[in-house]
């Protein structure tokens, strides 16, 4: 491996690199391809061919997820277009997804904008409040905090239990319990779930960086104490992805892609939080998760990172375009954690992987699968209710800032 100072020479290009990407290439895919000048809003699906489908109904990830692209894209820079996105982002989800009757927001519509699913999925709301907040952010507009203060009320009302400590993966529309809870077909149906309060912990961070209230604080660091203590394994130093009522493992499966967003995700947390305490003690956690994908679910000889590993130990090589975007993330913060330079250059080579292999420079944005060697897996969307802009935009601002920081003295 090249030695550290010849991995760092290469940082300016890849933070130039992956602004150039957000700026000329995903945003710009999601600006012209995704808007549905019939419809309203944006379409619900985009089909592999790149045509859009007009009569797909529209799912509150993707229109929270395109919000949340746009609205950090603007804080970044003040671009009219990115604020125009922005402003019909926000204003679909408050005409259409919003339940005027019961409070929280639908979690599908139909393509016409009428409910469809009206089922109050907590990681729905946590999109919600993240997107809504970081609106605030950029655009100062108060109604969007004052809604995203209003489904923070609701989560903690209605999915909090206390009893356990959690937070219900899914409620009824008026906010009953309900019996299959399931965020998608190929989940369990479990009462908790690791996806769930992972993006409960991202929502309530950029909620205290819009609000800065007590309240939101004091709840921020309890979901965060929650993956730390619950969904954590002490013992493996592997995620647990869903648990019973009792917090009781019901799987055993290795998700590779959570386990290094979850590394840098609880670090934005703590540092958010600012004490020095739990910062340490996250530190430890998250270089313990990206240590684990870095032995198992990072393709050393190709870059990228792993699908999933099984109970058994097979992994499933298939590699994400999410997965991909989290790894570069993940590893550039363990580097900054440990100074270890095997990290700097897990994070390069999967970049690199990502460049040669995941972005579409035919249709545009990115290819959703790809194989182990990086031929794109066919009749995958380009955009539906779970492809979206969100982990590549991330990824993107995140890259970009911390190749600029990343090569400072580690923290510890």
């Amino acid at each position: 491996m090249p030695t550290t100072d010849r991995l760092t020479d290469r940082l300016p290009g890849l933070g130039l690199a992956a602004e150039k990407e957000l700026r000329e290439g995903i945003l710009p895919f999601w600006a012209s391809q995704a808007i549905d000048l019939d419809g309203g809003g944006f379409f619900g699906r985009i089909a592999a061919d790149g045509r859009p489908d007009p009569s797909a109904g529209k799912g509150l990830v993707l229109n929270a997820r395109i919000l949340w692209s746009f609205s950090a894209a603007l804080r970044r820079w003040p671009d009219p277009l990115y604020r125009e996105i922005s402003d019909r982002a926000f204003h679909y989800l408050v005409d259409h997804f919003l339940d005027a009757e019961q409070s929280g927001l639908y979690w599908g519509v139909d393509s016409r904008g009428g409910m469809l699913q009206g089922r109050k999925q907590t990681y729905g709301q946590a999109f919600g409040i993240y997107s809504m907040a970081e609106y605030f952010r950029a655009t100062g507009d108060r109604e969007a905090l004052e809604l995203a203060e209003r489904l923070f009320e609701d989560i903690e009302v209605h999915a909090f239990d206390p009893e356990s400590g959690g937070y219900w993966e899914a409620r009824g529309r008026s906010w009953e319990p309900i019996d299959d809870m399931r965020l998608s077909d190929i989940d369990l149906n479990a009462p908790f779930s690791m996806n769930t309060h992972l993006h409960l912990l991202e929502a309530y961070t950029g909620l205290v960086r819009a609000s800065d209230k007590p309240r939101h604080r004091e709840r921020l660091r309890a979901v965060l104490e929650i993956i730390l203590d619950r969904i954590v394994d002490a013992r493996t130093g592997h995620l647990i992805l869903f648990q019973d009522e009792r917090w009781q493992t019901m799987s055993g499966v290795v998700s590779y892609g959570h386990e290094i967003e979850t590394s840098w995700l609880v670090c934005e947390a703590a540092g958010t939080l600012a004490d020095g305490s739990l910062s340490a003690r996250v530190d430890t956690v998250a270089m313990r998760l990206a240590d684990g994908v870095l032995a198992a679910g990072y393709d050393r000889p190709n870059g990228g990172i792993y699908y999933e590993a099984s109970p058994e130990g097979r992994i499933d090589t298939t590699k994400h375009w999410w997965a991909q975007a989290e790894g570069v993330v993940g590893f550039l913060n363990a580097y900054g954690l440990s100074g270890r330079n095997e990290f700097l250059g897990a994070a390069l080579k999967t970049w690199d992987f990502i460049d040669a292999h995941v972005i579409d420079r035919v249709l545009g944005e990115w290819h959703s699968h790809v194989t182990r060697a990086g031929e794109p897996i066919p009749d995958m969307d380009k955009a539906s209710f779970w492809k979206c802009p969100y982990h590549n935009t991330r990824a993107m601002l995140e890259i970009a800032e911390r190749a600029r920081t990343v090569a400072t003295p580690p923290r510890r």
